[in-house]
């Protein structure tokens, strides 16, 4: 128990998404204590008994809804807050958001109830929680939170627009200007900032896509992400190629791009 303690505490929302899934058990094993998030309960207890069985992390479980009933959980948002500081007794020393969703692109440009759920999602609701994670960063401020971290799951679909996702990938490209925003607030606070940028991760969102270039399983995302904890990074790509490939993407003139067929 005091050995527990002396660990410290992240907090990961969206803790059932495959990436998540992933990441909780990279943070395990490298001696964190986690708070889970999520909207099924009964799926964070088994990752949760899991976790419990291979390391010594203690666990906490929190239910979670980025919307209820078409509108963003902003209210909703403080109380849970409240209970994640109570979890941990006041003492968090990192958060990951995860969660997301992707409707088809045709669905979700014809649906706007779609639409809105995913730019809910994916987006309002990050800014509600950042808010939330950068005000107590703040107030922490000189009191050890040099080491502390706010990492987001972005996207490569938010560097530059496309036909084929370019209403999820708008709102990931909304969420790394936040995140850029939230990066600029804390600076003198000494937390890290991290926005994640995976290329297509072998999980439960891509199932069934073709085509889909350097896919990887979500253990290597898992990696990549607390590398990037580890060493204080800003914007990371995950697998690393998607770096290079992105910036040739984007220097691609508009009138080329336009007629490009992916």
């Amino acid at each position: 128990m005091n050995e527990n303690r002396n660990r410290k505490w992240v907090l990961v929302v969206g803790a059932t998404s495959g990436i998540a899934r992933a990441l909780v058990r990279e943070l395990a094993r490298h001696n964190f204590n986690l708070i889970l998030a999520a909207r099924d309960g009964e799926e964070m207890e088994t990752i949760a008994a899991d976790l419990r069985v291979r390391t010594k992390t203690e666990i906490a479980i929190l239910p979670f809804e980025a919307t209820t009933n078409g509108f963003v959980c902003g209210e909703n948002d403080v109380a849970f807050w409240n209970e994640v500081l109570e979890k941990c007794g006041g003492q968090l020393h990192g958060v990951v958001l995860c969660h997301a969703i992707m409707p088809e692109q045709e669905l979700a440009a014809r649906d706007w109830k779609t639409s809105r759920a995913m730019i809910e999602t994916n987006y309002a609701s990050y800014v509600s929680l950042l808010n939330l994670s950068a005000a107590y960063f703040e107030s922490k401020n000189g009191e050890n939170s040099e080491d502390g971290f706010i990492a987001a799951i972005g996207s490569v679909a938010g560097d530059r627009g496309r036909k084929g996702n370019y209403l999820y990938g708008s709102t990931k490209a909304a969420l790394s200007v936040l995140m850029q925003g939230v990066r600029q607030r804390l600076a003198t606070t000494g937390v890290s900032v991290i926005t994640i940028k995976p290329g297509p991760i072998d999980t439960a969102m891509t199932f069934g896509l073709e085509k889909l270039p350097l896919l990887v399983p979500p253990e290597r995302a898992a990696r990549d992400i607390l590398r990037a904890i580890r060493q204080k990074k800003e914007i990371v790509y995950t697998p690393a190629p998607w770096r290079i490939i992105m910036t040739i993407l984007c220097l691609v003139p508009e009138k080329f791009w336009k007629k490009m067929k992916f």
